[in-house]
C-alpha cells in the first residue's frame, strides 16, 4: 500500500444532518486531514468545526471495539466481551421471546436523528419482524413541518436557497451554528452578500441578527401568536397576493375573520415584540418577492407546533411565496427507489392501526412513535405492553423529554440492545452493546427521505476496526435471525445499489457524480391543483372535523402559565460544537466548549449575585440541574437559555456518566403533550435560579 496522501471525495454525516461535501486526506488507513470541497453542491467549500474534528471519532481510545454483554446489574457499568455470533443470537432470542409472549408489537425499534440509509433499514427490520413501533424524535423534529405541510398544501414546503430570494426569514433557525437538514448556511450567506435581506425571529440575538433588517426577540413558546400577528397586518392592510388567494386558497374569508382580533398590540403583550416592529416586519415580508421562510427546529419544541406550522404555511401562501423559485417549495426526488418498497411497507398493512400512537389519535401520516407514548407503553402497558427494544444512533437518556421517566422505562424493559460508537448513558443501560462503524468507515447514502429533493454520496474512506460493523450490516444479519432470511441481502451493500438502480447507476457511478437531485418544477398547482381534498392551500382545514384538528391556526395560551415561583422563561439551544448529546468526548470540540452553560442577561446575574463562570442551579416544576453562567446582553433579562444534551464521558460508569447533573431534559415533562404529534414542551417553561 502506498504511503502517499490521497484525497477522497465524500459527504459529512453524523456530526449534524450533514450535507457538506468533503475532501478527506488519507494515508494508508488513517485520515490525516479534512477540508470542504469547493465543488460541493450545498457548501461550495464551507466546512464547520465539527467537520474538521470528525476523524477523531474513529481513533478515540475509549471507542467501543467489541460486542459487550452486561455482567452486573442493569446500569452498573460492568461488561463482558462476547463474540458477534453470541451477541446477535442473544438479541434474536430475546426479541423472539417477547414476540411469542406479547406479539411483535411488544418490541420497539428506536433511532435518533436520521443519519443515512440505515434509518430506513431499521424501519425495514421492524416491518419484517412484524412490529409497527419505530421510536423516533420526529415529534420534536421535522415531522410537524413536513406532515402539517402535507395536510395544508399537499407537500412539505422547504426553503429554496438554490434560487435568489429578496428576503429570507430565519424563524427559529440559527443556521450558522446548526446547519439543519439540506440548508447549509453557506448558501444563504452567499445570497446575503448579493443583497438578500434578513428577518430574524429568535429570543437570542444570534449572529445573523446583526445583519438583519429586523430582529424580533420573541418570548420563547409564542411563535404561533407572532405568526397570527403577521397574518393580521398583511390581511388588514391588503398586502396579500390577491390573485393567488382567490384562485388557490380555501378558507381565506374565515382566516381573515379569525385573525382580525390579533392586532400587533395584542400580540406584543404575549410575545414581548414591539407592535411597530411586528407591523414593519410583516409588511416587509408581504412586499418582498420572492421571500423564503427558513423555519427551524425550535418551532417544534412545544405543544403548539401544529398551530405554529399551520400559521407559517398560511403566511407563505397568502403572500404568494409557495412553490416559487426563491420561496418555500416542493422538492422533487431524483429517480431512486421508493421508501415503501425499500422498507417493505407492504408486509405490515395494518401498521397505522396497530401503532402505539394510534391509541393516542395523533395526526394521520405520522408513522413513528413519539417517545412519550413509547415510555407510557413500557411503564403503564398503554395501549399494550412493550417489553424489549433495539436502539441505534440514539441516546434517549439525554434526548427524550423527562429523563427520569426514560431511566425508569429502560430499567423496566425485559431486554435492551444498543448499537453505538461509544458507551453513552443509554448504552450503559443495555443488556447487549454493539460496536458500530462510524462515518468514513462504510458506504452510505445521505439525505434520502428528508424531503429536500436530493441524495448525497458518502463513500467509504477507511476501514473500521475489525469488530466494528456498520449499522446496516448489523441489521441485515440480525434480520436473517428474526425474520424471513430471504428478504435480506447476502451483503448489506446491495441495499445501496437498490437505491440508485432506478437512476440507471451503480453506487460507484453515483459516487463519481457525488449527488443526485430531482428536477426543479415550480407552480405545479397551475396544472394539477394542490394535493389536498379541496385542491387548494387549506387556510381553513377541510379535514379538521374528520381528524379532530383545529380548522384554523390558534393561540390557546403560553406553553406554561406564568407562576411567580418560577419567574424566568426557560429555553434551550443546540451547540455549534456538538450534535445533540454526541461528541463531548472529542478533545478538539470539548476544549472549545468544556462546560454546559446557561445564558443570562448581566442584569439578571447581578440581581442574583452571579458572576460569569459560577455554577448556577436551574430549577423548574419538574427537576433541577447545574450549569455554568454565561453573561450576555443578547438575551432578554426575563429569559434564560440553557445548554442541551450534556453528560460527562469522563464521569463514573456506575451512575451512567453523570447523566442527570446538567441534562436539560431533567427540567422537562411529558405531563402535557400536543395531541397532533405527542410533542412535549421543551421551550417556554417557567424556571428559577440560584447559585450552586
Amino acid at each position: 500500500m502506498s504511503d502517499d496522501l490521497r484525497w477522497v471525495k465524500t459527504h459529512c454525516a453524523r456530526m449534524d444532518h450533514g450535507g457538506c461535501a468533503l475532501l478527506v486526506g488519507v494515508r494508508g488507513n488513517t485520515i490525516e486531514a479534512v477540508k470542504g470541497d469547493p465543488e460541493g453542491f450545498l457548501n461550495k467549500g464551507y466546512i464547520c468545526v465539527k467537520g474538521t474534528a470528525s476523524p477523531d471519532r474513529l481513533t478515540h481510545p475509549d471507542r467501543l471495539r467489541h460486542p459487550l454483554k452486561r455482567a452486573g446489574g442493569k446500569g452498573e457499568g460492568k461488561w463482558e466481551r462476547i463474540s458477534w455470533p453470541e451477541a446477535l443470537n442473544t438479541i434474536a432470542e430475546n426479541l423472539i421471546k417477547v414476540r411469542e409472549q406479547y406479539g411483535a408489537r411488544g418490541v420497539a425499534f428506536g433511532v435518533g436523528m436520521p443519519k443515512g440509509l440505515d434509518h430506513f433499514i431499521l424501519i425495514r427490520l421492524a416491518n419484517l419482524f412484524g412490529s409497527p413501533n419505530v421510536i423516533a424524535s420526529q415529534d420534536v423534529c421535522h415531522a410537524p413541518r413536513e406532515i402539517t405541510g402535507i395536510h395544508t398544501c399537499g407537500f412539505y414546503p422547504v426553503a429554496d436557497f438554490h434560487h435568489k430570494s429578496k428576503l429570507a426569514v430565519l424563524w427559529g433557525s440559527n443556521i450558522t451554528a446548526t446547519n439543519e437538514e439540506g440548508e447549509i448556511c453557506s448558501m444563504l450567506l452567499a445570497q446575503v452578500k448579493e443583497g438578500t435581506e434578513l428577518i430574524v425571529v429568535d429570543p437570542r440575538r444570534i449572529d445573523l441578527a446583526k445583519k438583519a433588517r429586523f430582529w424580533l426577540p420573541l418570548r420563547p413558546g409564542t411563535d404561533n401568536a407572532l405568526a397570527l400577528g403577521f397574518l393580521h397586518v398583511i390581511i388588514e392592510e391588503g398586502l396579500y397576493d390577491r390573485e393567488f388567494v382567490e384562485k388557490w386558497t380555501h378558507g381565506f374569508a374565515e382566516l381573515a375573520g379569525h385573525v382580525k382580533d390579533w392586532t400587533p398590540e395584542k400580540v406584543s403583550a404575549i410575545t414581548w415584540v414591539a407592535p411597530e416592529l411586528i407591523r414593519e416586519a410583516a409588511r416587509y415580508y408581504a412586499q418582498a418577492k420572492p421571500a423564503v421562510i427558513q423555519w427551524g427546529n425550535p418551532i417544534e419544541h412545544n405543544t403548539h407546533t401544529f398551530d405554529t406550522t399551520r400559521a407559517l404555511i398560511c403566511l407563505m401562501a397568502i403572500c404568494g411565496n409557495l412553490d416559487v423559485p426563491g420561496g418555500n417549495v416542493e422538492a422533487h426526488d431524483p429517480k431512486i427507489i421508493g421508501l415503501g418498497p425499500l422498507v417493505r411497507a407492504d408486509l405490515i398493512p395494518t401498521k397505522a392501526k396497530e401503532m402505539i400512537s394510534a391509541h393516542h389519535r395523533v395526526i394521520p401520516r405520522l408513522m413513528t412513535i413519539a417517545p412519550a407514548f413509547f415510555r407510557k407503553a413500557i411503564l403503564e402497558d398503554v395501549p399494550y405492553p412493550v417489553r424489549a427494544a433495539y436502539m441505534m444512533c440514539s441516546n434517549p437518556m439525554l434526548s427524550y423529554a423527562d429523563s427520569r421517566q426514560t431511566y425508569e422505562a429502560l430499567m423496566k424493559l425485559d431486554f435492551l440492545a444498543v448499537a453505538d460508537l461509544f458507551m453513552t448513558p443509554t448504552a450503559a443501560m443495555a443488556d447487549i452493546v454493539l460496536p458500530v462503524a462510524s462515518q468514513f468507515e462504510f458506504d452510505d447514502i445521505g439525505h434520502m427521505g428528508i424531503g429536500h429533493g436530493f441524495i448525497l454520496a458518502r463513500p467509504k474512506v477507511v476501514d473500521p476496526p475489525e469488530e466494528c460493523w456498520p449499522d446496516m450490516k448489523i441489521m441485515n444479519e440480525l434480520g436473517k435471525l428474526i425474520s424471513p432470511p430471504e428478504l435480506w441481502h447476502d451483503d448489506y451493500r446491495e441495499f445501496i445499489e437498490d437505491v440508485v438502480k432506478p437512476a440507471g447507476l451503480t453506487y460507484a457511478q453515483f459516487c463519481e457524480k457525488g449527488y443526485l437531485k430531482g428536477p426543479d418544477r415550480f407552480k405545479l398547482y397551475e396544472e394539477k391543483g394542490f394535493r389536498t381534498p379541496t385542491g387548494k392551500v387549506e387556510l381553513l382545514l377541510s379535514t379538521a372535523e374528520k381528524f379532530k384538528l383545529s380548522a384554523l391556526p390558534e393561540f390557546r395560551g403560553l406553553p406554561e402559565e406564568d407562576d411567580p415561583q418560577y419567574p424566568f422563561v426557560l429555553t434551550s439551544a443546540k451547540s455549534r460544537y456538538y450534535l445533540h448529546s454526541s461528541y463531548r468526548w472529542i478533545d478538539k470540540l470539548r476544549r472549545l466548549k468544556p462546560h454546559p452553560q446557561v445564558e443570562m442577561h448581566p442584569d439578571t446575574a447581578r440581581q442574583y449575585g452571579i458572576a460569569a463562570g459560577d455554577d448556577v442551579v436551574i430549577e423548574t416544576r419538574y427537576g433541577k440541574i447545574t450549569q455554568k453562567a454565561r453573561l450576555t446582553d443578547a438575551i432578554d433579562p426575563r429569559v434564560l437559555c440553557a445548554d442541551h444534551g450534556w453528560w460527562f464521558p469522563e464521569g463514573n460508569p456506575e451512575n451512567q456518566y453523570d447523566w442527570d447533573k446538567a441534562n436539560f431534559n431533567m427540567l422537562t415533562s411529558t405531563q402535557k403533550l400536543g395531541r397532533e404529534y405527542g410533542t412535549p414542551n421543551l421551550k417556554g417553561m417557567g424556571c428559577r435560579i440560584y447559585l450552586g
